[in-house]
């Protein structure tokens, strides 16, 4: 009965990878397994191992198979499975490391069952670079972003997000309820368009744990054009923005500000790139109320 479970949603995840990612060219479709537990995870493994027009990865919750189609002269399994234990999900090949799977959600925290994988995330940088050099003869880009990434240094993923966040926050300032609210949408495009694959390991162990509490807080900003209900989940999404601030390499300070009146006196912050105080929680009503409390500088 699970043999024929497994060789069903094997077939089933052809079919969707064929279907939903035809643009993959010269595909080689391999099965294998990943562990996680939910949804969230399967979100999380199908971005991490997916790339356009590269590799596409489908992902099952019952038997924890993943059908990865790829193009083998641009990537390669290893590569595809070291990207998703980066993002915190053990494979055939790749332990993901202990820090990234002490960050996921609680709900994706899966028993680690594989203990003995062929080779240790940490310990396949000889072998990664090699294969990028490989990759690089038919696809210099892509190994250039790869390469880069080993360096410790990501493809700009994370500042489409903080763009979007001061978007939210100077539409609070002009207390316009609409405009914040289309700007909440725009930075739920960003987080789902940030690609987990290409961040540091830094960056991606904040991304994880900021990633679901920026998005409830954007949703809800989204979903009304109240401003005051827009400005209570302000403070929540200003915390989370600053962990992503204090990972991000900035070209200009961004200051963090606090209104000591806001939160019915019990105070509340917010991220600004102008030193001038021009409170989002207030507006024109108080709109120098407020403090810097620290400024990032890297």
């Amino acid at each position: 009965m699970k043999k024929s479970l497994i060789q069903s949603v094997v077939v089933i995840g052809m079919l969707l990878s064929g279907t939903l990612h035809a643009q993959v060219k010269n595909a080689v479709t391999e099965n294998v397994k990943v562990y996680g537990n939910c949804g969230m995870c399967k979100k999380n493994i199908e971005k991490a191992g997916t790339v356009q027009k590269e590799a596409t990865v489908v992902w099952d919750e019952a038997t924890k198979i993943a059908c990865i189609t790829y193009d083998p002269k641009k990537t390669n399994q290893a590569a595809i499975l070291k990207r998703i234990a980066l993002a915190g999900y053990d494979n055939e090949q790749f332990l993901a490391p202990d820090n990234v799977y002490e960050n996921l959600h609680g709900c994706c925290q899966y028993d680690r069952e594989a203990k003995t994988p062929a080779l240790q995330v940490e310990e396949t940088v000889e072998v990664t670079m090699q294969q990028e050099v490989e990759v690089e003869e038919v696809h210099h880009h892509h190994s250039t972003a790869q390469s880069d990434k080993e360096d410790g240094q990501s493809k700009p993923q994370l500042p489409a997000v903080l763009t979007a966040y001061f978007a939210i926050k100077n539409a609070m300032v002009q207390t316009d309820g609409v405009a914040t609210a289309a700007k909440a949408k725009e930075l739920l495009t960003a987080i789902q368009n940030v690609d987990m694959g290409t961040l540091t390991e830094k960056e991606h162990t904040v991304w994880m744990k900021v990633m679901n509490p920026l998005t409830t807080s954007a949703k809800k900003i989204s979903n009304t054009k109240a401003i005051e209900t827009q400005r209570a989940q302000l403070d929540v999404l200003s915390k989370s923005m600053l962990e992503l601030v204090n990972v991000t390499t900035n070209e200009t300070p961004t200051y963090y500000q606090f209104c000591p009146m806001a939160n019915d006196g019990k105070g509340a912050h917010w991220l600004s790139k102008e030193k001038t105080i021009e409170n989002p929680y207030y507006g024109s009503k108080m709109m120098r109320c407020g403090s810097i409390i620290k400024t990032i500088t890297k």
